[in-house]
């Protein structure tokens, strides 16, 4: 008997066909659109909420640095000046103080600060010598600092009349508490202007005087930059030089106040910074304001 024959169905090959390859295209466009639609907007909130706080932190970083160097600022030495479009704000950076041993002060022995031997360049320092910096060579010694126009209490300039100077350069490293100056141009001052509580200032020779600069409003926006280390200038210079600046921001306009006698010997600075930033792709343009108000010790 020959046994039956099972004949199997054809095979169909399993995939899609081209119709419904297109009707999946599409529907996953519209799917795509609707979501696009509903994430982009808070994408977008995200993204520009990000800027903000970048420029944010970054206009603060630049207040704090100088509110830290404007608080160190010798008495009487902060000026601001406008120029071609710039705000400069200038000022001679103390790095520590002390007193001196003078014969007013009630002192019977010791090494005093002379204010009528030109040759007489040491004095002693009472109590502690300035640490964290210490007086080093190179640093200058500035007594009562009454300011521009009060000659010859004025650290910006040693050359004006009447004669003489309230800052002096350190020659050496200090030898235990005397410190050793290069001349003494407090013996050549006209009248002698000694300070009354024989104290003194210590301004760092790499630093000097320091300039911040900021375009003021109503100019395009540019850096915001520090100079220092360009020496001292009778009169305050649009731009300090030979001085190549740090630049503390970008895109940032300025608008500064100073009221020298705010509060009897204390000075107040209002500085308001602006920061823009414009989107390369968009073209469009972030700001921040931040505003400090810094208080200034001129009591000499």
């Amino acid at each position: 008997m020959t046994p039956a024959i099972t004949r199997r169905p054809p095979h169909r090959t399993a995939g899609f066909t081209l119709v419904e390859a297109i009707i999946a295209i599409v529907i996953t466009g519209i799917l795509a659109g609707i979501v696009t639609v509903f994430i982009s907007k808070p994408i977008q909130g995200y993204l520009d909420s990000v800027r903000r706080a970048e420029l944010t932190d970054q206009a603060d970083v630049a207040l704090r640095r100088m509110t830290r160097d404007i608080r160190l600022a010798l008495p009487n030495s902060l000026r601001v000046t406008t120029a071609a479009g710039w705000t400069y704000v200038e000022f001679i950076m103390t790095s520590a103080g002390g007193r001196y041993r003078f014969e007013d002060d009630g002192s019977t022995g010791g090494n005093f600060l002379s204010y009528t031997t030109g040759a007489d360049t040491t004095f002693e320092v009472l109590g502690p010598m300035p640490a964290s910096p210490s007086v080093a060579a190179g640093d200058f010694i500035v007594i009562y600092n009454l300011g521009p126009g009060n000659a010859p209490a004025n650290a910006y300039d040693c050359t004006a009349t009447p004669p003489g100077c309230n800052r002096a350069l350190v020659a050496v490293n200090p030898l235990g508490n005397v410190i050793t100056l290069t001349a003494n141009p407090f013996a050549a001052q006209t009248p002698p202007l000694p300070s009354p509580d024989a104290r003194f200032q210590v301004v760092p020779g790499g630093t000097q005087a320091v300039t911040y600069a900021c375009p003021a409003v109503g100019n395009p926006p540019n850096d915001l930059r520090r100079y220092w280390n360009y020496g001292f200038t009778p009169t305050q210079a649009p731009l300090p030089p030979a001085s190549p600046p740090a630049s503390l921001a970008g895109g940032a306009t300025c608008t500064v106040e100073y009221a020298a006698n705010a509060s009897g010997r204390n000075g107040l600075l209002l500085i308001n910074l602006t920061l823009t930033q414009v989107d390369a792709a968009t073209g469009i343009g972030e700001s921040v304001n931040l505003s400090q108000q810094i208080r200034i010790d001129n009591a000499p």
